[in-house]
């Protein structure tokens, strides 16, 4: 399969890191904007990975199990690059699960098994963004931020909002049908057998427009208004549970 080098992020990620720490010296809003985001960052892509972890256990394959990753601990899902990549430009990643499909328990075939286990990242962080939208509005119903002073009150409920947006954001974008997100191997999994042979086939294909599409903005053009609809119907939905 078509890779980048390593290299070739950490030169990225150099100069994003850079220019977001020239413009936070002379930005304070921008420093604690980056500062909030980092709990709904690490939250995001522990959750995200440990529902791979977890999903491939329960077919059999206990790999992920031996090298601890059926926890909740962010240490040992987060990747740093990925990790910093999110909290700068919005568009990161945990290290990867490993999955040996060869331990599956037979019940599931192959490509079924990896549908379910890629799905299941996404799938977590809509979750997640569900569970913090309902702590939300236990908040504002019962009004348990009272005896903070407004300005606390404002960074808790931003980072609250960091934490529903950003795990929305991240499973929306790996729903995106192109290698290496997610929502490649769902797809593959719909698709009939000499389809399924061609797209990986040319996977590496895929793989570079996927690069292009990233770089280029459009990915961020395709999902954020999908982000915004999905934000806008879970609190919705929150107003009607707890009448406001």
């Amino acid at each position: 399969m078509f890779r980048i080098d390593k290299r070739v992020w950490y030169i990225i990620l150099g100069i994003v890191v850079f220019r977001i720490i020239l413009n936070s010296l002379s930005d304070t809003n921008t420093a604690i904007t980056t500062l909030l985001m980092i709990p709904a960052v690490l939250i995001a892509i522990t959750f995200h990975e440990f529902a791979h972890a977890y999903t491939a256990n329960k077919l059999g394959d206990n790999t992920a199990k031996e090298q601890g990753r059926l926890n909740l601990n962010p240490l040992n899902h987060v990747d740093l690059v990925g990790l910093i990549m999110l909290l700068t430009i919005g568009i990161g990643w945990g290290k990867p699960v490993q999955v040996d499909y060869r331990n599956l328990n037979g019940k599931t075939s192959v490509t079924k098994a990896e549908a379910l286990i890629s799905i299941a990242g996404p799938v977590m962080n809509f979750i997640v963004a569900i569970i913090f939208a309902l702590i939300y509005g236990v908040i504002v119903k019962f009004n348990l931020l009272s005896n903070f002073d407004i300005k606390t009150y404002y960074y808790i409920v931003l980072a609250i909002g960091y934490i529903i947006m950003l795990n929305i954001g991240l499973g929306v974008f790996n729903l995106i049908p192109l290698p290496p997100l997610d929502g490649s191997k769902v797809l593959k999994y719909f698709l009939p057998q000499k389809s399924r042979i061609w797209f990986e086939e040319k996977e590496s294909i895929f793989y570079i427009v996927f690069i292009i599409i990233w770089i280029t903005g459009i990915a961020g053009i395709v999902v954020t208004p999908l982000i915004s609809i999905i934000g806008e119907k879970i609190m919705q939905l929150v107003g009607i549970v707890f009448g406001f």
